[in-house]
Parts: C-alpha cells; sequence; structure tokens
C-alpha cells in the first residue's frame, strides 16, 4: 500500500511537471483565412505587394512592394466568432515630393507604427546592384519624411561585406519595450556565411536593434537559417527571414520562408521559429565577418510548419508570407497572430493576397 502511495504521488509530480512544461511551449492554432480578390482596387491603386503589416488602435497597417509608388494602406479587418469576416482598405498615403524619397529606391518591406508618436517607421532594401542603400527611416501618419535612422556600414551597398541584392532589411519590429526597432537581414552578408542549401545550411543573418534615443544600431544578434527541405528545382531556390515580432525582450517570432520557383503556386515552404538570447548569446554588432568569428547564435525553436495546415487554405497554397503582427485579444483571453502574403502583383505567374489568421496558446 505504501508502494502504491508513492507511485500515485511520484506520477501526480510527473504530471504536474509534464503539464507546466508543456504550459510553456508556444503553440499556434490556426484559424482563418481570407484572399484580397485580384484585380481590387483602392483609390486608383492595385491592392497587391503587401509585404509588411502593423495593428495599433484598432487600425492595420499594410505596406506596399512596389519601388514605382511607394504606399501603405490602413485596413480595417473584422474578426467574429474567430473568422476574418471582412477586410477594408480605409485609406492609402503615398511617400513622394521629398528630396529624401527622390535620391534613394523605396523597396519597401517592412512598417511599423510607433506606439508613442504614431510616427511610421519603415524598412527598404534599396537596390544594391544599383548603389542605392537599405533604408531604416520615419514618416509622420500622412508620408512626409521625419528622418532617416543610420544602419551599420556593412549594410551599406557599397560595403566590402556584400550584402545580396534585394535580401537585406526584409524584417521591422517595434522592441518589446516600445524604447527601439529590431530589424532582419533575409539573407546572410558574403562575407558572414552562404545561402542555404538543400538539407544543408551555414547561413548567419543579422537581427539588428536600433535604440530610439540614440538613433543608432546598439545591439545585434545572429540568427541561423535552417536548411532547404525540397529538393532544388528551377533557377530560384531561396530560404530566408521575411519578417520578425519581438514578443517579450530579446524573444522572436520569425518567419523563415523558402521559395524554390519551378514548384509553381505550391513553391513556398513558410515556417515560423521562436528565438531567443540568453545570458550567453554573442552581440555581433562589432563581428565584421561571421566566417572569421566564433560566436554563439539565437537558440531557435520551431513552433509551426505551415505545411500542416494547408489542406485548410485555398487550393492548398501557402504563399508568399512576409508580414507579421500581433492582432486583437479573442474572447478567451488569447492573444491573435495575423500574417499577410505578397503576391508580387503576379509577375511571378499566381498568388494570392493572402491573410491568415491565428490563436497563440
Amino acid at each position: 500500500m505504501k508502494f502504491l502511495s508513492i507511485l500515485f504521488f511520484s506520477l501526480f509530480i510527473f504530471s504536474c511537471a509534464t503539464h507546466q512544461k508543456q504550459s510553456n511551449k508556444i503553440e499556434l492554432s490556426f484559424l482563418d483565412e481570407y484572399i484580397i480578390p485580384l484585380g481590387e482596387e483602392f483609390e486608383g491603386t492595385p491592392i497587391g505587394g503587401l509585404s509588411g503589416i502593423d495593428f495599433i488602435d484598432n487600425t492595420y497597417y499594410l505596406v506596399v512592394d512596389e519601388a514605382k509608388h511607394p504606399r501603405y494602406y490602413k485596413a480595417e479587418i473584422s474578426i467574429e466568432n474567430n473568422v476574418i469576416s471582412e477586410v477594408t482598405i480605409t485609406d492609402v498615403v503615398s511617400l513622394k515630393n521629398d528630396s529624401f524619397y527622390e535620391k534613394n529606391v523605396l523597396d519597401l518591406e517592412s512598417i511599423v507604427v510607433d506606439p508613442h508618436t504614431k510616427n511610421i517607421v519603415f524598412t527598404s532594401e534599396g537596390k544594391i546592384r544599383g548603389k542605392k542603400n537599405p533604408l531604416l527611416f520615419i514618416t509622420d501618419n500622412q508620408g512626409e519624411f521625419l528622418k532617416n535612422i543610420p544602419i551599420p556600414e556593412r549594410f551599406l551597398a557599397t560595403s566590402d561585406t556584400k550584402p545580396v541584392h534585394n535580401k537585406t532589411l526584409e524584417s521591422l519590429s517595434n522592441s518589446a519595450d516600445n524604447k527601439g526597432y529590431w530589424t532582419a537581414m533575409e539573407l546572410p552578408l558574403k562575407i558572414d556565411g552562404d545561402q542555404p542549401k538543400y538539407q544543408e545550411a551555414n547561413s548567419p543573418v543579422r537581427i539588428t536593434y536600433f535604440d530610439k534615443e540614440k538613433q543608432k544600431a546598439t545591439k545585434e544578434f545572429v540568427y541561423q537559417l535552417s536548411p532547404i527541405i525540397k529538393p532544388f528545382k528551377g533557377k530560384f531556390n531561396l530560404n530566408g527571414v521575411t519578417d520578425i515580432l519581438e514578443f517579450k525582450p530579446n524573444h522572436f517570432f520569425v518567419i523563415e520562408r523558402a521559395y524554390q520557383s519551378d514548384y509553381g503556386a505550391y513553391g513556398n515552404t513558410v515556417r515560423i521559429y521562436h528565438a531567443y538570447a540568453d545570458k550567453n548569446t554573442t552581440n555581433s554588432l562589432a563581428i565584421n565577418s561571421l566566417k572569421k568569428t566564433n560566436y554563439i547564435p539565437l537558440k531557435k525553436e520551431l513552433i509551426l510548419d505551415f505545411d500542416t495546415i494547408k489542406s485548410e487554405l485555398t487550393e492548398n497554397i501557402i504563399d508568399n508570407i512576409e508580414g507579421i503582427t500581433f492582432g486583437p485579444i479573442l474572447s478567451n483571453g488569447n492573444k491573435t497572430l495575423l500574417f499577410v502574403a505578397d503576391d508580387n502583383f503576379q509577375v511571378y505567374g499566381k498568388q494570392l493576397n493572402q491573410i491568415l489568421l491565428f490563436e497563440i496558446k
């Protein structure tokens, strides 16, 4: 009898410990998908190229990746009973008529709203082949240029570190304490490492923190990309970081999006990771070449492979997911995440203006 009592107690403790461990794991539960119909326009502009998203004061901000007409939309996304019932574009703001815009290439990739000032913060990939620098800059809510935040020299178009054309400042997040901004490169600098290969990767990208008060980069972590999981096929076989979201200090949701051109509309493989720093993680800001230096990268854990939900998506298509934001709180008290896909204005074939809703558990 004593043995049975001890066994029961041990099982109870084990059960509690297991439950506690599981309760700390981040889980995403797919709730709904919404497709903005092809050909939709707002005030004469085509709705597409949605490469970044943010949510504040019940308004969504969607940045458009179209260098010839840089702009962002404001939108209302109605969520009822855990379903996206409607997406309504309410305003379009163009970035124009300023010398800063005219002398740079605004290949806009990400957007956040500063919660204190309500100013708008953007990243742009620039045009490396044209010697136009990537950018981190701020406007007011009408698109009037306010300030440019200097980025590390290694990210500049003419740098010897050789940033990859069209694969630079893809990501942007407010910091969890709202004292700064985080950016992430899509692919490694050539001096840091190589692009991911099929089932093989030594591909470090830099996640850099910019202090609002100091108006400069003050900290940086290294994030290791995962290998490409499908055999190479076609001209393009790429995997990179398309957006990040810091949800508590030094803890990030990271989107990795692989694209393989000859798989057609099914060429995207999207995975969400939890990446985080501990006391041993290297601050890489002063490291010029990661190839030549020992460092400890962010730890990472897979949260979700979108392949597990593709049967619930339109035509089983996981599209070009490039943006992430927190959405509204559900009636059960859980937070939500929304993801948005950049359809590239259909340049590469059939794609979707896809918005996906998840519950965080």
